[in-house]
């Protein structure tokens, strides 16, 4: 059976921007790639070389530790040549240019992604490849990865307690991943109801439904006149990001007890986000999301005999792993 090892020579990420640096403005994008190291990690390298301080550097988008990742960071008030010069044991500056604005969180299209899998056996290729297919015309489970909840898996029980208030936590960024590790828990186990009562695409009555042109939403009323357009491709189901002003189904529909049974497996209640306020507003999330393969999708690597290299890139916030998953294949 194929089998995946996350390393940084078998496990490349590269951030697909939602857009580039203007050339001109007071802060400084840098195209970085890393390897070995979390992002916050290498967040932090490169403000102790430049001498700027950790919480001004900007950032779209985590990426994994056991990779080689490129992506863009922002700097205030450095000079593009003194950035361009960084190097350091686990990353590198590619590139250095000036904009307008800091990079916020969410500021991306998605990633690309390259992936080198070993122990392949005869005639798996032509079935990954198969699957691979199927998945990119069917979408994918857009469930938050292992790697959400922590090395030890309990970053979402500690978010709890934070919730709660029996825990406290100092460091704003840390804070702020716990608790989103919360909301990530929540979502994949409407994720597993949905699956388990008629699928994850089925459209029930209030639903919250995203169109897929423009992201807007609104709340179902005809599952079946809705039904055929999630069918077609224009809207997908979300489920939530619990937090103070989650759009909500309408109390008494099958879709707001999924989701209130949802927070109820996991032992918590509504009132609880609501009483978080500002510090996790909250939000929905497709249940399902697009894959966009390589040309080609697979070829055998160079890594050597019984590998394959796989080609694919997902939306801002999907995991490569939970494809992974999906194609059946081992993970460590």
């Amino acid at each position: 059976m194929a089998r995946f090892t996350p390393t940084p020579d078998t496990f490349l990420v590269e951030e697909l921007p939602a857009y580039l640096p203007a050339g001109e403005g007071p802060h400084t994008f840098v195209w970085i790639e890393k390897r070995g190291l979390t992002t916050l990690e290498a967040l932090d390298r490169l403000a102790h070389a430049l001498d700027v301080q950790a919480r001004d550097v900007g950032y779209a988008g985590m990426k994994d530790r056991n990779a080689t990742t490129r992506q863009w960071l922002s700097l205030p008030g450095v000079e593009p040549s003194l950035a361009a010069a960084v190097e350091m044991d686990g990353l590198r500056v590619l590139e250095a240019r000036r904009h307008r604005n800091k990079l916020r969180v969410g500021h991306l299209r998605g990633n690309r992604f390259e992936v080198v899998l070993s122990e392949i056996v005869a005639g798996e290729s032509d079935s990954l490849r198969a699957q691979l297919l199927h998945i990119a015309s069917h979408g994918l489970p857009n469930r938050y990865g292992r790697q959400r909840f922590g090395g030890a898996g309990d970053n979402a029980r500690v978010g709890i307690e934070i919730l709660r208030g029996t825990r406290r936590e100092r460091d704003a960024r840390r804070r702020k991943l716990l608790l989103s590790a919360v909301q990530s828990a929540v979502f994949n186990r409407a994720l597993d109801l949905r699956a388990s009562s008629g699928g994850l695409t089925l459209v029930r009555l209030g639903d919250v439904l995203q169109k897929t042109a423009t992201g807007g939403s609104f709340v179902c009323e005809e599952p079946e006149r809705d039904q055929a357009r999630v069918d077609a491709g224009e809207l997908v189901p979300t489920a939530p990001l619990p937090g103070s002003r989650t759009m909500q189904p309408p109390a008494g529909t099958p879709a707001h007890a999924l989701e209130e049974q949802a927070l109820a497996d996991l032992g918590l209640a509504p009132a609880e986000f609501a009483q978080a306020g500002r510090d996790l507003p909250g939000a929905r999330r497709p249940v399902v999301v697009p894959v966009t393969l390589g040309d080609p999708p697979l070829q055998e690597s160079s890594e050597g005999p019984g590998t394959v290299r796989l080609f694919f890139s997902l939306p801002a916030g999907s995991y490569a792993t939970v494809l992974l998953e999906a194609l059946g294949v081992g993970m460590g």
